[in-house]
């Protein structure tokens, strides 16, 4: 289950055994180490706080934590500006330990997609793109998207997460050329979501709990506890019906609470563009596209693969 209280301390200590003795001017030593990464006793004495009140963090007890703790314990354990800022969220959340009241009736609910933003997928086609929220179930989706994911279809959809299918889903470690720097990214995208004080805990947890249940792989990653938001990236992917085609990932956080639009696209003219198009003849209807112009489309994606 997602525990806000001691999510603090679950951070802490994930992110000491990630931190090597050498990486901060500790000697190895030649005897065997019991604890991966940095011991308390370390992390306390780089922070310049007492080991009893580092203990009481990490175990949930301490959950007021200064500005001044929080910049020396970001230091001693190396982060970057994105875990640095997590680990304020935490902390503010920690200390509140209430959430803040959630907006009021003029906040759509946080799985409604507005008309205009589907009109925008259908408008985006042939490019792949679809809404998510943050926990990444997928709100809508063109079918250009639905195609990309392969064998997403067949699962029911209220099962439509794009964590789960990468975890869960059969094609997943086939489809995504670059599977584990994939999956890190949307597990450290998931861990920065649930410092947002809005964000639906009790579906997190759901979602949490039964990929711990069903996928090792998850739990190794998860608990790494990687953080920084989702960003634009390019993505490659070696589909089973258009073959390997690389596609620019882009990211838009829509004005709806919670909601982000992802879009793939293809640089124009490129053999990635054809091989595009060719995943979006397979999902329209074959009347709007004539027949001769369906096959030409083909014979060039087909030339192009093969160049």
């Amino acid at each position: 289950m997602v525990s806000t209280r001691s999510e603090l301390g679950v951070f802490l200590k994930a992110r000491r055994a990630r931190v090597r003795p050498e990486d901060v001017g500790f000697p190895t030593g030649s005897g065997v180490r019991r604890t991966p990464g940095l011991r308390r006793e370390e992390l306390a004495a780089l922070a310049g706080v007492s080991i009893h009140y580092l203990t009481r963090l990490e175990q949930g007890k301490e959950n007021n934590p200064g500005a001044g703790v929080l910049d020396a314990l970001a230091r001693a354990l190396l982060l970057d500006p994105d875990a640095h800022a997590h680990l304020y969220a935490l902390a503010n959340e920690a200390a509140q330990r209430t959430p803040p009241p959630r907006p009021e009736a003029d906040t759509p609910s946080s799985q409604d997609v507005r008309p205009p933003v589907e009109q925008l997928l259908e408008q985006l086609r042939p490019a792949p793109a679809y809404v998510l929220n943050r926990i990444s179930d997928v709100l809508a989706a063109n079918p250009e998207a639905v195609a990309l994911f392969a064998g997403l279809d067949r699962w029911p959809r209220a099962r439509w997460n794009t964590i789960r299918y990468l975890f869960l889903h059969p094609a997943a470690h086939d489809l995504f050329v670059d599977w584990q720097g994939t999956a890190i990214t949307a597990l450290a995208h998931l861990h920065a979501a649930l410092a947002n004080p809005t964000s639906n805990r009790a579906d997190a947890s759901a979602l949490i709990d039964e990929l711990s249940a069903s996928s090792p792989e998850f739990v190794r990653l998860w608990e790494r506890y990687d953080v920084h938001p989702r960003r634009s990236r390019p993505k490659t992917f070696q589909h089973p019906t258009i073959g390997k085609i690389t596609l620019h990932q882009e990211v838009l956080h829509l004005s709806d609470e919670g909601m982000r639009l992802s879009i793939y696209q293809a640089e124009p003219g490129s053999a990635d563009a054809t091989a595009l198009t060719l995943l979006s003849l397979d999902t329209r209807d074959p009347l709007d596209i004539p027949q001769d112009k369906r096959r030409a489309l083909k014979a060039r994606a087909l030339t192009d693969s093969r160049a």
